[in-house]
């Protein structure tokens, strides 16, 4: 009797796993990407000095649209390429004038036409008084 029923059991839970015709493929497409060349993460300026902030992006199904910039989570600055709508790389380089003595985060995404974004790339800045640099 016991084995009949673990047997039973058995039978039931397979029977719970079994798929009928072929699984439904969803494309699940590549998202951008998106780095900071410069400034490194760390990196430390002195406060009032001009920060160039260079970011690469790439996408090879649509392009890259748009590239946006947050400081401190506050949307900054933002860039598109100025050829065309799209373009498989994009490099852009973005200024600030460091103000605020402390840690600031730089936040970079990246857009496709279609509106999908890259996921967000963080790096920390550290800005000083100027006679600490």
């Amino acid at each position: 009797m016991l084995r009949c029923c673990c047997l039973l059991l058995l039978l039931m839970t397979a029977a719970c796993n079994l798929q009928f015709g072929q699984p439904t493929p969803y494309p699940t497409p590549d998202l951008p990407q998106i780095e900071f060349e410069e400034p490194l993460n760390n990196a430390r300026i002195a406060e009032g000095q001009e920060l160039d902030i260079l970011i690469n992006a790439q996408d090879t199904t649509q392009g890259i649209a748009r590239v946006e910039l947050l400081i401190d989570d506050l949307p900054y600055s933002q860039s598109q390429p100025e050829d065309s709508g799209a373009v498989p790389v994009f490099r852009v380089t973005m200024n600030w004038m460091a103000e605020g003595i402390g840690y600031h985060s730089l936040t970079a995404i990246a857009y496709r036409p279609d509106g999908i974004s890259s996921r967000q790339r963080t790096i920390n800045v550290l800005v000083t008084s100027a006679d600490e640099t």
